[in-house]
């Protein structure tokens, strides 16, 4: 556990507690009454307000239209059914900033609902909402439906055989069993919707912003770090309540069921009701997130001489005066970072999933919860931080190439714990002892048990670490350099710079980085099984 708790130490608490240091002292002294004064302004009251909630729509929303996605993906088999899980996993590693694009081309100007009867939704708070349950469709269906495909359902069946209807016997068995993981996944689309940023900035304009919008315009536009620095400590408190939670809540998830096999309970759906209810998922799939996909897709096509590849042969030029290097360029940059990111982030992640599966105690679980902060934590301050700590030797990382993968690896860690931690547990202790009585040393047990066990949830936990680490933006946004952009980067900079030519190859981007994404899931997709589920 010693290094993954100084990798955290170092890259992640110390630049966040010294940007908001900087931001809360004046000649030295403490300036706590800032915060009073902060949280005393109207404005910033509506943005804690607004944050609060469209979290907390956004969150009751995605419930709604996911459960019935869940529960289709946990009890019934079809064909298709894997192409099906990766399209609604695909929005779930989708940047921000791309979410945001995508939606634009959906709902803003010139876009589908535009054209067809003159709908306009941009900088309107359904706009952000339908986006939000686009982007968190996929955690409630892979965290509810993964607790769903291993509940026995013999146990309901006993029930109606003792003459409970079918609502009876599914509202005393199966939803209290359902329980925790229904807890787990709102609190988590709770956090990801109440952290929004990307999709914010994008779809909100100037009406609407979270606190992390908030906290990137006080920091790189305003330049007021010290309310910058109040609000990071709000968002800080909000998403430690809320990870305390979340942990109690897998907690009573690990421990209160009996669960059974996941391939014994799927089955091929029989009667009008079943059917009509896969056809209802397939068609809220395919509006909810192909829909604004392929608008997204059309839209990088659609020059103004018609369809043609013209935004993506423009992506070889810098003559738009957005980049000092021409747009290409900021593909190979994201794929060779994310790789970086990646390799950090598996092995920190896979130390730490190892360290929680042998240990126990107040201090395992609080290093655990540690390790989620990154998902929920300002990624803006992550950023703006790196730059203004580690400038100075043994530490003087601002000139290197190493500094973006350092914060892409953050976001990728908890991923790899999560999906790493479940199968890790579910290992025999009793055959590493067995092979240590038989002289092996720690390191070829290791390489002899548990790695032939573990080898397929690390390689998913090493594919979404990819994919999250490929889309980082707000981080990233501070410290990519403009002759090394990263893809999420050079998206956002395209869409703030006028002209169709900038919004065209900013759509072209966005296509680029949502196929290489649904690449990736496509294959995790193929090597997945029942028991390599994670909790993501």
């Amino acid at each position: 556990m010693t290094l993954p708790a100084v990798f955290f130490a170092l890259f992640f608490a110390y630049p966040v507690v010294a940007i908001v240091a900087r931001g809360l002292k004046t000649g030295g002294h403490w300036q706590f009454g800032r915060i009073t004064d902060v949280l005393g302004q109207s404005d910033i009251r509506h943005v804690l307000w607004f944050t609060t909630w469209q979290a907390f729509a956004s969150t009751a929303l995605t419930l709604l239209i996911a459960l019935p996605g869940a529960y289709v993906f946990a009890r019934f088999d079809f064909r298709g059914k894997q192409v099906l899980r990766a399209v609604v996993t695909v929005p779930f590693v989708l940047p921000t900033v791309v979410v945001g694009t995508a939606f634009l081309a959906l709902v803003g100007r010139g876009g589908l609902l535009d054209q067809l009867w003159g709908v306009r939704l941009d900088t309107t708070v359904w706009a952000i909402l339908l986006a939000h349950v686009f982007f968190n469709y996929a955690v409630v269906v892979r965290t509810v439906g993964g607790l769903w495909s291993q509940l026995d359902p013999r146990q309901e069946e006993a029930a109606r055989m003792l003459g409970a209807s079918r609502w009876t016997a599914w509202r005393t068995v199966t939803l209290p069993a359902l329980g925790p993981a229904v807890a787990a996944a709102a609190l988590m689309v709770f956090l990801f919707t109440f952290t929004s940023f990307g999709v914010v900035q994008i779809l909100g304009g100037p009406t609407f912003s979270t606190l992390e919008v908030e906290i990137y315009r006080q920091t790189a536009q305003i330049f007021d770090l010290s309310t910058a620095a109040v609000l990071t400590i709000v968002q800080f408190a909000a998403v430690g309540v809320i990870l305390a939670v979340h942990a109690w809540s897998v907690r009573r998830r690990e421990s209160a069921l009996r669960l059974v096999d996941a391939a014994h309970t799927a089955r091929r759906p029989r009667g009008a009701g079943q059917w009509a209810l896969l056809g209802g998922v397939v068609a809220t799939v395919a509006v909810l997130i192909l829909l604004p996909l392929g608008v997204l897709i059309q839209r990088s096509f659609q020059g103004a001489d018609g369809f043609g590849f013209a935004y993506y042969k423009a992506l070889t030029s810098s003559d738009s005066g957005a980049f000092l290097v021409p747009p290409i360029q900021a593909i190979g940059n994201s794929l060779q970072y994310a790789l970086a990111a990646t390799a950090i982030a598996v092995v920190i992640g896979g130390l730490a999933a190892a360290a929680l599966t042998r240990r126990s105690g107040r201090l395992v679980r609080g290093f655990d919860a540690l390790l989620m902060l990154p998902l929920g934590v300002s990624a803006v301050t992550v950023g703006f931080g790196f730059l203004i700590t580690l400038d100075k030797p043994p530490l003087d990382l601002r000139g290197t190439w190493i500094l973006v993968p350092l914060a892409q690896a953050l976001v990728g860690v908890p991923f790899v714990v999560r999906t790493m931690l479940p199968v890790l547990r579910a290992v025999d202790g009793r055959l590493r002892e067995a092979a240590a009585v038989l002289g092996a040393s720690p390191l070829r047990a290791w390489r002899e048990v548990d790695l032939p066990m573990v080898r397929r949830a690390l390689l998913i936990a090493a594919g979404f670490a990819f994919a999250v680490s490929l889309g980082e933006f707000g981080a990233t946004v501070f410290i990519a350099r403009p002759d090394n952009p990263t893809l999420p980067v050079a998206v956002a900079r395209l869409l703030g710079r006028a002209g169709d030519l900038n919004y065209g190859q900013a759509m072209a981007l966005s296509t680029i980085l949502m196929v290489v994404c649904a690449v990736s899931l496509l294959l995790l997709e193929r090597i997945r099984t029942d028991r390599t589920t994670g909790e993501f």
